[in-house]
């Protein structure tokens, strides 16, 4: 085979870049159990300063156990992390005997830690790219905030679960990301790290979707990672897309 004849059959087998991409953030752009560990950290060392009490009442029991009692009174809310949250510290400190106003100056601190991320090699050189091409809208059950971690210049907007409503795989959240990136589902692909939220959803509400797993995170989809393709890294999406 020639040169000529190589390169035309390499162009035919990459894709036509969508009308536009939505992108899952936590795990995806950046690995989220490092941060979380981080904020809990922070918010740890917060409380033992300001509410002793609840720092010392504070443990892995202690917050499931209330984490399922904030979801059980407020099962409206179960898309809302921020929400949660505050209102399972709230309860805390009610419980150790502490203000329970320190609530929210306690979630302040846990949200600014929470912003504080490692991104992964890839993404900006594929997100200056992607973002130059077509619009890219960020697509998040979380609530991580690009203004503070500097990746708002990327992206066209944010549908996020507690401002919307709803949260992935739920078909509202992927058609409100695709009207806000101004293209049809059809026209629209979606990455995410999550086989069931991101992939699964996203082809339920008709994107077209592909499986970002990346490396560190295969033992905790070493199921899903048997029986369904993916991909290890963004440049192995954007190897796919023709060069124009």
């Amino acid at each position: 085979m020639s040169g000529s004849e190589s390169a035309r059959k390499d162009r035919a087998a990459r894709a036509r870049w969508p009308r536009a991409i939505t992108l899952d953030l936590d795990d995806t752009l950046w690995p989220m159990l490092p941060v979380l560990k981080h904020a809990e950290r922070t918010l740890a060392s917060w409380l033992g300063a300001h509410a002793p009490a609840t720092a010392t009442f504070l443990n892995a029991d202690t917050r499931v156990a209330l984490r399922e009692a904030v979801m059980a009174d407020h099962p409206e809310r179960a898309h809302d992390v921020g929400f949660l949250r505050l209102e399972l510290l709230r309860r805390a400190l009610v419980r150790a005997g502490d203000d329970p106003a320190l609530a929210q100056p306690a979630f302040d601190v846990f949200f600014e830690a929470r912003q504080q991320v490692s991104l992964f090699d890839d993404v900006l050189p594929v997100l200056e790219r992607w973002s130059a091409k077509v619009p890219v809208v960020a697509l998040t059950n979380g609530n991580a905030d690009l203004h503070r971690i500097g990746l708002a210049r990327f992206f066209t907007g944010v549908v996020s679960a507690h401002e919307l409503g709803c949260a992935k795989p739920d078909p509202r959240a992927f058609h409100a990301a695709c009207e806000l990136a101004g293209a049809a589902p059809a026209d629209t692909l979606h990455v995410g790290d999550d086989p069931a939220l991101d992939v699964a959803g996203a082809q339920a509400a008709g994107l077209q979707a592909i499986w970002l797993l990346r490396p560190e995170l295969l033992d905790r989809h070493a199921g899903h990672a048997a029986a369904a393709q993916s991909v290890a890294s963004l440049y192995d999406i954007d190897r796919t897309f023709i060069r124009d």
